[in-house]
């Protein structure tokens, strides 16, 4: 059918996508789509709740490729942005052209760091701006190499330096790849590489040289903008959105509508995205690759400036801080004042024509070293002017090397003024609604006004979520829907959620061991089981000492996520229907194993952030300070967002059975627990230990039969 322009309905072209793909049609995939076109044509934003099995992808990118002009869909894992462009925007195109009449196009943009740098990869140097780069520029990549190292670039020099090391071999396989590929997407390159080898033959958006790159005409980054100027849908990821809209860095082509999946990821990514760091290393590195282009005194004046950071850090705990003061604030204006110095020293030798305040520097060293000052000179200078609607704290890392950084107190704003004023939007997730309502949700990213949560969140309105909600008013000019289409899944039928009510509860960070009651209840619940559990724990020393417990007691494999690279564990896991997988925050989301691999997923403890996080600790002051509950509006909503992801683990399918078993009791007995438990999907609920038991039991034998039986026909 088609509307009366002769332009086919969305009914029709989402039919022939649901066909295309070999799918069924689903009522919730077609009310999402109708929503989502509606959104677009009203110019109205949309969150909409879109659970496991509904197929949301096809839900917005159908109305997406109807639109008029381009749509910016933004993902947050990798994983489903090779979903969308490898498997999903392929089978789609072919199945609506010929509704459509055209070819609808799509192309997927990743940041510079993405793609192999040419100008890195080359054995010859970069010329300076303006030089001729030393062949035709119609030659392809394969045609661009000469004898000559790159020699101002001192990572490639180390990790392609002729010998048989692992790195050397890496670079050299690169440098092949480079020959043959077509888009230089680092996902390209398989195996892949270490990932010191990449980031020696790749570029930041700082550290390119953009137009004044001799190899500009066959950068990949380049060509896949191009690309991305033309397409109807581009994917991308959050962190690009991020930088496109709140740092004000125009990477993504033009567009009027962004649909944002995995959308409950985005208030971290974008206060990701807005973090400023600042370490000594850092410095020093930056006055290393300033030494040629702004001369010794420059870098060394900035090397001293570091070794006053440095000093001056090791007085300062580690934690939140106020506002630097003392000696760290005198190390942070000597940083700031030494790269300013050592940028104005390149712009002079740039001016006049030097290459250099140390000659004979080639454009790319000056660029890199351009992009290093510029990032220290920004971080120091905002570090300095800790305001109040910002977090400043200091850490050490895993090689005790110590840092600083710089956080928005809240991204609402940010997120309202780059991002929901300037284009419709629509955020899609299986995770959206909290305690029942968008409004959280909404709040956080700048729909609504921050209202002081009460002390039991459970007794706050409640959108019902069978109907769109609209929100507008004198203090809340911008418009929204808000829609929960559920899920095809029965999870009343299909999944049991126990809560273990009779367990100990279980101290805060910082505990180190597990009671008994919980490994022996883990160990009764896995031996039910056979096995087919995925273990999703609060910490890594909860998940070993568990998992040491329980291999020593239960005789079915046990990985955990540690044991190899997470996909092969993953896939491993999946193979084997009898083994368990445990594992921490990775684990938490995206991991899709549906069948008899995995009939319980037991998680330790409810999964509040860490009280001493600096963000959480700065975010939840804040509320108190506002007459609000800083747990309340903070903690809580993770903690729901997380276990309602951690818990959608277990139904995948149609068919797929099973238990989500909670081992921390405060979900049945603290105030907050009803809150939690309306973010969760619908799973038929108890406290009661026998029946969950019973009910592992039977998947177990019924599993056992079935995979004997497969071993018969086979």
């Amino acid at each position: 059918m088609t509307s009366g322009g002769g332009v086919p309905d969305l009914p029709s072209v989402l039919a022939a996508a649901v066909e295309g793909i070999g799918g069924e049609p689903r009522a919730g995939q077609l009310q999402m789509a109708r929503a989502v076109e509606r959104a677009l044509t009203e110019r109205e934003h949309l969150l909409v709740q879109a659970g496991t099995g509904t197929g949301k992808s096809l839900a917005y990118l159908v109305p997406a490729l109807l639109h008029h002009s381009t749509v910016v869909v933004a993902t947050a894992t990798i994983a489903l942005q090779t979903q969308l462009v490898e498997r999903d925007l392929p089978v789609l195109v072919e199945a609506i052209a010929p509704l459509l009449g055209r070819r609808p196009s799509f192309a997927v943009l990743k940041g510079r760091s993405n793609y192999a740098c040419l100008n890195r990869v080359m054995d010859e140097p970069a010329a300076p701006p303006g030089a001729t780069s030393g062949g035709n520029a119609t030659d392809g990549p394969a045609e661009l190499f000469a004898a000559q190292a790159f020699a101002e670039s001192v990572d490639a020099a180390t990790v392609d330096d002729g010998t048989d090391t692992a790195m050397a071999k890496d670079a050299r396989r690169l440098r092949a790849w480079v020959k043959t590929t077509t888009t230089g997407d680092r996902l390209e390159l398989q195996p892949g590489v270490d990932d010191r080898v990449w980031r020696a033959f790749s570029v930041t958006g700082r550290e390119c040289l953009n137009q004044q790159c001799p190899w500009v005409q066959d950068c990949f980054a380049e060509h896949a903008r191009e690309q991305a100027r033309e397409a109807d849908v581009v994917v991308t990821n959050h962190s690009l959105l991020a930088i496109n809209t709140l740092e004000n860095v125009p990477v993504l082509p033009d567009h009027d509508v962004v649909v944002v999946d995995e959308a409950h990821e985005l208030i971290d990514r974008a206060t990701s995205a807005s973090t400023r760091t600042l370490a000594p290393g850092t410095i020093e590195r930056a006055a290393q690759r300033s030494r040629r282009p702004a001369g010794r005194d420059a870098a060394d004046a900035l090397l001293g400036a570091a070794g006053a950071l440095a000093d001056a850090l090791l007085s300062v705990p580690d934690g939140q801080i106020a506002r630097p003061e003392g000696a760290l604030l005198t190390a942070l204006a000597s940083v700031r004042d030494a790269a300013r110095a050592a940028l104005s020293e390149i712009s002079a030798a740039t001016k006049r024509g030097d290459e250099g305040a140390g000659g004979g520097v080639d454009a790319g060293a000056v660029q890199l070293a351009k992009a290093d000052l510029d990032e220290v000179f920004t971080a120091a200078g905002d570090l300095i002017t800790v305001t109040d609607e910002t977090i400043a704290w200091v850490d050490t890392d895993a090689r005790r090397q110590r840092s600083l950084h710089l956080a928005p107190l809240s991204v609402a704003g940010l997120l309202r003024e780059s991002l929901f004023n300037s284009a419709t939007v629509v955020l899609t997730s299986a995770t959206l609604k909290l305690g029942g309502t968008f409004d959280a949700l909404a709040a956080s990213v700048g729909l609504l006004p921050v209202r002081p949560a009460r002390a039991e969140p459970g007794e706050e309105n409640q959108d019902t979520g069978d109907e769109d909600t609209v929100h507008s008013g004198d203090d809340e000019p911008l418009r929204w829907q808000g829609l929960d289409v559920g899920s095809p899944f029965d999870f009343a039928r299909q999944g049991i959620f126990y809560t273990a009510a009779d367990l100990p509860e279980r101290g805060g960070a910082g505990q180190t061991t597990v009671p008994a009651e919980v490994i022996e209840r883990v160990v009764e619940l896995i031996g039910a089981a056979g096995g087919r559990t995925l273990g999703l724990f609060s910490s890594k020393w909860a998940a070993q000492v568990v998992a040491d417990e329980v291999r020593s007691r239960i005789g079915v494999p046990l990985l955990t996520q540690w044991d190899a690279p997470l996909p092969h564990v993953i896939a491993q896991f999946a193979e084997q229907p009898r083994s368990c997988l445990f594992g921490t925050l990775s684990l938490w989301q995206g991991v899709d194993v549906p069948g008899d691999s995995c009939t319980l997923v037991i998680i330790d403890k409810l999964p509040f952030p860490r009280p001493d996080e600096p963000i959480v600790q700065a975010r939840s002051r804040a509320a108190d300070a506002e007459g609000s509950s800083g747990f309340m509006r903070v903690s809580v909503p993770r903690a729901a967002l997380l276990l309602a992801q951690g818990s959608g683990r277990l139904i995948r399918s149609s068919t797929d059975r099973g238990v989500v078993a909670v081992l921390d009791p405060r979900l049945a007995t603290k105030r907050y627990g009803p809150y939690i438990a309306r973010s969760l999907p619908p799973f038929w609920q108890t406290t009661d230990l026998e029946p969950v038991l019973n009910a592992l039991r039977a998947l177990d034998d019924a599993a056992t039969i079935a995979e004997a039986e497969q071993r018969v026909r086979e």
